[in-house]
């Protein structure tokens, strides 16, 4: 007989999610990194009711978030690492983000019915300001793990100027500069975006080498004189279409034997997986009029179509979902 526990566990998924963002946006883990906390003294720092203080925090804990003895709660290692302001590796805003779309995704069904996102791409791409810090700042935490496992896949050795269309926070050009130092990089993005990206450029000491152009990448002209261009995260917001157009024009932009950078949660061929993929597409479709997922394969085969050489697709390091697609011009 079939075990229905996989069945199950797929009902409850989200009450695992909303006690981890809630615990999350009302301050649980910056006010335990401050000092252990029985319930009475937690509940007094959140502004909450005991009673229901201690089911948060216990359920916490199941979820390996905090650790209790004795009636005192704090932090796990995991959660210091990755949940307490401050921390290297905050990530925070990344969870803040995903907090603000959990409404959305309860429209799932109007979506598919609709065939349009429930949320506007402008509400947190520059209309409501804080959607918007949660949205850049979010996109900031992930690309600092992400971006110095791109720099590592992808050697910029000699290279002088990088365009990074639709840079979002500007992490990864200044990554790349930390680590080339002749490289200079511009990213363009819209207004409200690198207002942001310059706060995190700034804080990142890349000031100096990295620029930010406000614009929109459908339809600003693209400097030229370029030798690298990354496109990262965008292209789950295209169409096959718009990707076609993106491509070409970046190829335009390009010097001579310059390399086209695409990195990206990518499905392997015939969408079916990995399943971060899968419900990534879905996300992206919630959220952006043309939003999806792409295969890394049509990817390559668009840009070889395009004229690009040396087309080549390579995975990030596990556990990471993303795989980056590179070709040259000339």
């Amino acid at each position: 007989m079939l075990d229905p526990t996989p069945i199950m566990q797929l009902t409850t998924a989200y009450w695992n999610a909303m006690t981890f963002l809630t615990a999350n946006r009302i301050g649980v883990f910056e006010a335990l990194a401050k000092t252990p906390m029985s319930v009475s003294e937690a509940a007094d720092a959140l502004n909450t009711h005991p009673r229901p203080t201690r089911l948060l925090l216990n359920s916490c804990v199941a979820l390996g978030l905090l650790e209790e003895s004795e009636g005192v709660y704090t932090n796990s290692a995991l959660a210091s690492a990755f949940l307490v302001p401050g921390s290297p590796a905050f990530m925070g805003n990344a969870v803040r983000y995903s907090d603000d779309l959990y409404a959305t995704w309860g429209k799932l069904e109007q979506a598919l019915r609709e065939n349009r996102p429930p949320l506007a791409q402008e509400t947190y791409l520059g209309d409501d300001p804080a959607k918007t810090r949660h949205f850049v700042y979010g996109m900031h935490n992930r690309a600092l793990g992400i971006g110095n496992a791109l720099a590592g896949l992808v050697d910029l050795s000699g290279r002088k100027q990088l365009l990074d269309i639709g840079g979002g926070p500007g992490t990864y050009s200044a990554l790349f500069v930390r680590r080339y130092p002749e490289l200079r990089a511009k990213v363009l993005d819209l207004p409200h975006v690198v207002e942001l990206a310059d706060e995190i450029i700034g804080s990142l000491g890349a000031k100096d080498r990295v620029s930010t152009l406000a614009g929109d990448y459908h339809t600003t002209k693209f400097p030229t004189g370029n030798d690298v261009v990354l496109i990262s995260g965008v292209l789950h917001r295209e169409s096959e279409k718009g990707c076609r157009e993106l491509i070409g024009r970046a190829k335009d932009t390009l010097e001579p034997g310059g390399l086209l950078i695409l990195s990206d949660v990518f499905t392997d061929h015939g969408g079916t997986g990995p399943l971060f993929a899968t419900l990534f597409g879905l996300n992206m479709m919630l959220t952006a009029p043309e939003g999806g997922v792409h295969a890394d394969t049509d990817v390559a085969a668009w840009m070889a179509e395009a004229g690009f050489t040396h087309v080549e697709t390579l995975p990030f390091p596990s556990p990471m979902p993303h795989r980056v697609v590179t070709g040259m011009v000339g």
